[in-house]
């Protein structure tokens, strides 16, 4: 991956505030060049130089400062990378009751399970464009193939979530894997990619279904599919109370039927504990292939405004200086003469 940065300004209209700097060097200058004139018809000499030139570029620095800030200016970052053209992978995340089930009220869910181990197999195979959907008794798509990763991961984080969308039965084990059966036709993979694997994440709790029926719908199309098995033993659901949800049994039984269906389509199955060896097998499934390179993408900008704001404390801190300076030289000869009139006899 390639990056560029460069600098912009979302409002340049705000720096049109850096022109009012030039309002009191303007003035400045104005009035000193008067003064002269006058001085020189009066033939007078010229006084001491009182001008506190310091103060003054402070002051327009913090004008200048302050423009700028409100110009908002920020690092905008673009980025490329050599993407493959001939594979796309497809992460399906089980998303009914049974992915509730944790070992105890403030474990992480089966659900939460399945997010980082996805998060984990997708970083794995970074120039392979990749997918999310989800799964109950139907598949619905939360993100098509794409290269970015951190896209992928904003999705699992923002939009999968235990039933929603809901399924349309209201059993407890809604899951049912017949509705794999529709990926193929679901437009999920592009036509120019040869190969296409899905990773199925699951707790194995589904209702009957026809594992040859699947594995046909899927290998029909050049779909590996790749199971992982999210479950514990002693895991319950629990409710926003920690009570157990006394509706729910969990079924041990559901590797078996994982196991089964992954090997019909051509595919391996895994337990969660093996995300080593699930890694593995979906890098081999992939293998190696063309890449090309992807067009630039813009990536989140690093706002700078609060910087340059904060930039013009220090300006400011040297005007407060020079004045309180200034005010202490203008108020000493009128303390000694104070003095001096009490002292005299």
């Amino acid at each position: 991956m390639t990056l560029g940065a460069s600098i912009e300004l979302l409002t340049p209209a705000g720096a049109i505030v850096c022109l009012a700097a030039l309002v009191p060097l303007a003035a400045a200058y104005v009035g000193a060049a008067r003064a002269r004139r006058v001085r020189a018809l009066l033939r007078l000499e010229p006084p001491a130089r009182d001008v506190d030139v310091v103060a003054r570029v402070a002051l327009a620095a913090v004008v200048v400062l302050l423009g700028l800030a409100a110009a908002q200016p920020v690092v905008a970052r673009a980025s490329a990378q050599e993407v493959r053209t001939d594979a796309q992978a497809l992460f399906v995340l089980d998303i009914s009751r049974s992915m509730a089930a944790a070992p105890g009220p403030h474990a992480p869910t089966r659900l939460d399970r399945a997010r980082v181990l996805a998060r984990r197999l997708r970083a794995s195979i970074p120039q392979v464009e990749a997918g999310a959907a989800t799964l109950t008794d139907r598949v619905l798509p939360d993100l098509l193939p794409v290269a970015d990763v951190a896209s992928f991961d904003r999705t699992l984080e923002r939009s999968v979530g235990i039933e929603e969308p809901p399924p349309r039965a209201t059993a407890i084990r809604a899951t049912t894997y017949a509705a794999l059966e529709d990926v193929p036709a679901g437009n999920y993979f592009v036509p120019t990619a040869k190969k296409r694997i899905l990773v199925l994440l699951t707790d194995g709790e589904s209702q009957p279904f026809d594992e040859a029926r699947v594995a046909r719908a899927l290998s029909g199309r050049g779909i590996t599919l790749e199971t992982i098995r999210i479950w514990k033993k002693g895991e319950s659901i629990f409710d926003a109370d920690g009570a157990v949800d006394a509706a729910y049994r969990p079924d041990p039984t559901g590797a078996f039927a994982l196991a089964e269906l992954a090997r019909a389509a051509r595919g391996r199955a895994f337990e969660e504990g093996e995300p080593e060896a699930a890694t593995s097998a979906l890098r081999a499934a992939l293998g190696d292939g063309p890449t090309a390179r992807t067009a630039e993408r813009r990536q989140d900008d690093i706002l700078l405004g609060p910087l340059v704001a904060a930039l013009a404390l220090a300006p400011l801190a040297v005007l407060a200086y020079r004045r309180g300076a200034r005010g202490r030289r203008t108020d000493r000869p009128a303390r000694m003469m104070a003095v001096h009139d009490r002292t005299a006899p």
